[in-house]
């Protein structure tokens, strides 16, 4: 089978008949973009790394380019710093030159630095054509005479320097190396005549290059050991250097652009050469040039690590190879060679105990003992998958007539950093065209299961996973059969919400379609953590997928309206947050005045208006927007944003979050309540509501029980604020002029007492009740529960600085106790850092006030069983706004989620 690494495409692939090379897709539109970059030729090195950083955004995910960066930035040590790449470029590529020079630029403004070695046929047979020498070839190896090699040095060297000063005019660093790196000694001096075989090669003047800042771009001339200049085919040197300096990418770019299928036209995306090279080799419609080459990169990657990896592209496509999932070219690779068995003892028991008792969390957890899972393995038929070193192994369990379940998916770290992963969930998707495998939902390596399901929904920390079906029945018919006969660890549909259809695709799969998502979208691996589905990203450090480690790269934050307490609550937070500075602080009244609690730099506060936000915008002076105004007063911001975005020459929107109530309800926005609403929405967003404060805690009191509420009548949230959720008025000043804030109400206003107000309406009871309906189970209104969702609000003022206390009796459409009511809290919000759960009593002040999260306790049920009364608490400044704020911020800019905020 010709394997795919497209995330969004079939595994399975046409019948081959007849391989040969033919033209890519169109240039991507991004590279045009790079050629801005070489007017930038006096920003510092960093700025002009952030620069070409974000155009790549355009071209894949912000998560896919950084750690593409990342793994290729490791691979080069000052000891050895030709290990990124070797790239060959064919002659007929140097004819599309300013392509070239755009592509290997934009390699070296990101601190990338490839070997490059060309060959120049085409220019070489039209001059000796022009001159009257009749070309000749012998087993397709060109016939070198004193008079050819004279002209071929000459072409070399002229082509050499074209693409040297291409390169000096967008301020990129060349070195051109023509000699001192290839020896070699005569082919077949009486066949081919001055035809060399590289014998050896001296990687030293490369290393001097690039330790000098410069690409080293090499002809494939050779010298004897006399010093006989030797003409050596551009492809084989280009081997022969990779053999040497072991990189991770060998990159044939020539006018092609990759291997295609001779009858349908596709494009093989991968070629796993472990699995499928000898039954290629045996295919009658592979001969000549095209048997050739496998043969010769068949041999190549012999030589190299496994990590290592051969690609065919077009010169355009070439960052598009680099920095996405998808690829561009053809990805040749060693790969590994499968195996499936419908026994263990054809698998080997030993081999398969040893995996188990490494590997499977339950074990590894105490949860259950190696010869339980190895018991429950055999109660119905299976198959196992896997290869052959044992890096992956996979298990399905497929009793006739029912659908499939994945119990198992066990990897190793090689297993992991080579993506065999991926080769052996495309040999199980080939046998089974309907699938379901769970996962837990604490998973750091999030993006796998959702990039590879049609859908999936999560309950009590665990999600369930499933492709081939597109119908919400029948998933759940099929659930049902599963809770039933016990296939899965728990129980799914009674009270987890059930599945609807999401809002957004996962974050770092451009174009990934799923079907349905729920309202904890956090997905898990089997087993050890699943790496990206790119094949050759295998030299990273770290041992954990790198899709899934958090950005570390510093970021620029403006905040418009810094006077309130939320302004002030999100200053001390980004003060203290490992990787964001503040780089504009907004106020009106405080302008000119320099910004008080923040250390990391002096800040002097500004008045920006639309127009500033539009300049600063175009010219990407921050990554993102924090919108801390009044209601009603955002969208002009918001606006000017969009507008400078549109003029920008990057591609990438900068994040804008509105901690007010204008954007609350947009549909184009992303809610940013992670812990109900999911963390990837968020990561894919640019435009991000931040929820009210009460809402906050109403909805996350209600959620667990939205399969049990009664149609006919409503939750009633009693709640009670500290005295800052009132907002701020201006003040008197301060001794040196400077305009103060103070409470709008105050405790002493208050008499001791507490006041109610907004006791009908209230802004947070719609808010509530609208995002709350899009996650009411798809069943409710058929089951006898409520078609949405509506709530009734009374919020009150206490003497107190911040914190909120909200009390909620909800009416229920069927019977159910205290402990069953604890039990539903416990598993939707065990594995949330942000949110406790108490074991007794009730929250208090002390629990929230100060406290970054959300508390809940109570868990009282009325003597008829039919409504429940609970308590929740947060702070209104901190999870009710800044916190939170804080937590989509960082989700949004791809770092930790809890970056920046003290989690005791």
């Amino acid at each position: 089978m010709l394997a795919s690494r497209a995330i969004v495409k079939s595994a399975s692939r046409a019948p081959s008949s007849c391989l040969a090379f033919a033209g890519t897709r169109s240039a991507v539109k991004a590279a045009k973009a790079i050629v801005s970059v070489r007017t930038v030729t006096t920003a510092s090195p960093q700025t002009d790394r952030d620069t070409i950083t974000r155009l790549l955004y355009s071209i894949g995910t912000k998560r896919e380019v950084e750690r593409y960066l990342r793994i290729f930035s490791s691979s080069s040590h000052p000891s050895s710093p030709a290990k990124f790449a070797v790239i060959k470029i064919g002659g007929a590529v140097l004819d599309q030159l300013d392509e070239l020079a755009l592509s290997l630029s934009f390699l070296y403004r990101v601190g990338l630095y490839p070997v490059v070695i060309h060959g120049a046929g085409p220019q070489l047979n039209e001059i000796i054509e022009r001159e009257g020498v009749i070309p000749d070839y012998i087993d397709g190896i060109r016939i070198t005479d004193a008079r050819t090699l004279q002209i071929a040095r000459r072409v070399f060297l002229e082509e050499n320097l074209r693409l040297v000063s291409a390169l000096e005019k967008l301020g990129t660093r060349a070195r051109p190396i023509t000699s001192g790196v290839f020896t070699a000694d005569y082919l077949d001096q009486e066949k081919y005549g001055l035809v060399g075989k590289i014998t050896k090669v001296d990687k030293r003047p490369l290393e001097a290059s690039i330790r000098a800042g410069a690409l080293p771009i090499l002809t494939s001339l050779a010298e004897s050991a006399d010093g006989q200049i030797l003409n050596v085919n551009a492809d084989i040197a280009a081997g022969e250097l990779a053999k040497e300096l072991e990189p991770l990418k060998i990159v044939y770019l020539n006018d092609k652009g990759g291997l295609f299928h001779g009858v349908t036209g596709e494009k093989l995306d991968v070629i796993n050469l472990d699995e499928e090279y000898n039954n290629l080799m045996k295919e009658p419609w592979v001969k000549y040039g095209v048997k050739l080459k496998l043969r010769e990169i068949k041999e190549l990657l012999d030589h190299l690590p496994r990590s290592s990896s051969v690609a065919i592209i077009k010169a355009d496509s070439l960052q598009k190879e680099l920095f996405t999932d998808s690829g561009a070219g053809t990805l040749i690779r060693r790969g590994y060679k499968l195996f499936k068995h419908s026994s263990i003892e054809a698998v080997g028991a030993d081999r398969l105990r040893q995996v188990i008792h490494d590997r499977d969390p339950d074990v590894l957890s105490g949860e259950k003992s190696v010869a339980t899972a190895l018991s429950e393995l055999r109660e119905t038929p299976y198959t196992i998958y896997g290869d052959e070193p044992f890096d992956v192994v996979a298990i399905v369990s497929h009793p006739e007539g029912e659908v499939p379940i994945m119990t198992k998916l066990l990897a190793s770290r090689s297993g992991i950093l080579n993506s065999v992963v991926d080769n052996v969930f495309r040999s199980i998707k080939k046998d089974h065209r309907k699938l379901f495998w769970t996962a837990k939902a604490d998973d750091e390596n999030r993006g796998w299961h959702f990039e590879r399901a049609d859908g999936s929904f999560t309950r009590a920390g665990r999600s369930l996973f499933w492709y081939g079906i597109q119908d919400v029945k029948e998933v759940e018919a099929a659930v049902k059969v599963f809770e039933e006969k016990g296939r899965i660890e728990r129980s799914y549909l009674p009270v987890g919400p059930s599945v609807h259809p999401h809002r957004s695709a996962a974050a770092g799969a451009p174009g990934a379609k799923r079907s349905y998502s729920t309202s904890a979208r956090k997905p898990w691996s089997l087993g050890m953590g699943i790496g990206a589905s790119r094949g050759y990203a295998t030299a990273a450090p770290n041992p954990i997928s790198a899709s899934a480690s958090p950005s570390t790269e510093a970021k620029k934050v403006a905040l418009i309206g810094a006077r309130g307490f939320t302004g002030q609550a999100l200053i001390s937070l980004i003060d203290s947050h490992p990787h964001l500075s503040l780089s504009h602080v907004s106020s009106r009244q405080l302008a000119g005045y320099g910004l008080q609690g923040y250390s990391k730099s002096a800040v002097t506060y500004s008045d920006l208006s639309p127009a500033d936000v539009e300049r600063m915008e175009t010219d990407g002076e921050v990554d993102a927007w924090i919108m801390a105004l009044p209601n009603g007063v955002c969208k002009p911001f918001v606006d000017a944003v969009d507008r400078g975005a549109e003029k920008s020459t990057g591609s990438k929107k900068s994040v804008v979050i509105d901690l007010g109530a204008d954007y609350r309800f947009e549909k184009s926005w992303t809610y940013g309540l992670p812990e109900l609403y999911g963390r990837d929405s968020v990561a894919a967003s640019t435009r991000i509501s931040n929820p009210g404060c009460y809402a906050t805690s109403s909805q996350l009191l209600i959620a667990p029980l939205l399969p049990y509420l009664h149609p006919a009548a409503i939750p009633t949230v009693f709640g009670i604020s500290g005295y800052s959720g009132a907002g701020t008025i201006s003040g008197q000043n301060d001794p040196d002029g400077r305009p103060t804030t103070v409470a709008k109400v105050t405790g002493e206003s208050l008499g001791g007492g507490i006041r109610a107000y907004s006791l009908t309406d209230h802004i947070h009871e719609r808010e509530a009740g609208a995002h709350l309906s899009d996650i009411l189970p798809s069943t409710s209104a058929t089951s006898g529960g409520p078609s949405k969702v509506q709530i009734g609000f009374i919020p009150h003022i206490a003497p107190w600085f911040s914190g909120i206390l909200s009390t909620v009796s909800v009416p229920l459409r069927q019977p159910i106790s205290a402990k069953e009511v604890k039990n539903l809290f416990e598993e939707k919000y065990g594995n949330e850092k942000l949110i406790k759960v108490l074991e007794k009593g009730v929250p208090e002040l002390k629990d929230v006030e100060g406290n970054q999260g959300w508390v809940v306790g109570g868990f009282q049920v009325h003597s008829s069983g039919e409504r429940v009364v609970l308590v929740g608490g947060l702070d209104n400044l901190l999870k009710g706004a800044a916190t939170q704020c804080l937590q989509n911020l960082n989700l949004a800019l791809g770092y930790d989620e809890y970056a920046g905020i003290p989690l005791k």
